[in-house]
């Protein structure tokens, strides 16, 4: 039975199985058939995962070379202290729809000084790096002015090297990095900042853009286009409008898009539809709100953006994904 599922995710395999991440700790694997009427436990981390509110098991990612490494990724949180866990974990060698829990290798782990504000997306870009999304923190109003610190790895996109291992770090360093030649305390694993909740970004295999969906405070939610080394204003701006312009005198990056909370709350970044199976919308941004509302945005970088709304679903819309045949789930 999936329950608080909040991540959909195939191998890269060609083996056109579904997994499912939910968010109490578990992985589930099942083949994408609709014939199909229940789920096998891939991966189980309840005794590890610290769950409830908008912590848990949070994103799943598996390495471009997983049909031969057998590697996979996860996000998610610890408690005693409370932080985020980057963990790399191996199928087991017998049981393709079976994963070693006891293969845990840690890659990255940073304090979370509240419970909310998790981010959570991983995904490999097409340059063989895995990038991470990072919440601000949490509270309300980034009270610590993290998502502007870039000497803290929260509020931000992160992008680091999982096969080449520069030690005392469990990863390495991509040296196009934005802040590779930093000094002092600045993270060099920093993409992009000035992010509040970035709940789901996903890379457009066509194009290469990174498209993220950043959860607003109280008034508007934002979809960006994510730039190398960009600061997309968090918390001197929620959307287009001033937040809080304490100590904010550097250059924003502005949303393509934004939202009031009268379309809806919370956005939920999607993915640019590159699926057979709906031509009218081969190339657009479909997203959606934890409210509801699935949409659709058209942008080619140069005109102003199209949106458009394509349907009210029931209940809510935690996330979203795409099987082997980029079909959108």
């Amino acid at each position: 039975t999936l329950q608080r599922s909040v991540d959909l995710q195939h191998a890269g395999d060609l083996s056109d199985r579904i997994f499912v991440v939910d968010q109490i700790g578990v992985i589930r694997v099942f083949q994408n058939d609709a014939s199909v009427n229940s789920t096998k436990i891939f991966l189980d981390l309840n005794d590890r995962v610290y769950y409830g509110g908008e912590a848990g098991l949070l994103g799943l990612a598996f390495h471009p070379d997983y049909e031969n490494n057998g590697y996979f990724y996860v996000n998610y949180i610890a408690d005693n202290p409370l932080r985020t866990v980057i963990s790399r974990f191996t199928v087991s060698s017998s049981n393709p729809d079976y994963a070693d829990k006891n293969s845990e290798f840690i890659i990255l782990e940073f304090n979370q000084p509240f419970e909310n504000h998790n981010g959570g997306q991983i995904t490999f870009g097409n340059d063989g790096f895995l990038y991470i999304a990072t919440g601000d923190g949490g509270s309300g109003g980034d009270p610590q002015n993290n998502a502007q610190n870039i000497s803290v790895l929260l509020g931000k996109i992160l992008r680091i090297d999982v096969d080449n291992i520069q030690p005392p770090l469990n990863y390495g360093i991509p040296s196009t990095n934005p802040f590779i030649d930093s000094l002092g305390t600045i993270r060099k694993e920093i993409y992009a900042y000035g992010l509040r909740n970035p709940w789901r970004f996903s890379i457009d295999p066509i194009t290469n853009k990174i498209w993220c969906g950043d959860v607003g405070q109280g008034d508007w939610e934002e979809i960006d286009l994510i730039v190398s080394g960009k600061n997309y204003g968090w918390r001197c701006y929620e959307g287009n409008h001033t937040y809080d312009m304490t100590n904010c005198n550097g250059i924003y990056e502005s949303p393509i898009w934004v939202y009031s909370h009268s379309v809806g709350f919370a956005i939920t970044g999607g993915y640019v539809y590159r699926g057979p199976n709906i031509p009218e919308l081969y190339g657009k941004y479909i997203y959606g709100d934890y409210g509801s509302p699935v949409l659709s945005l058209e942008y080619d970088g140069i005109n102003p953006a199209t949106n458009t709304f394509l349907a009210n679903l029931p209940g809510t819309i935690p996330s979203f994904g795409i099987d082997q045949n980029q079909e959108l789930y």
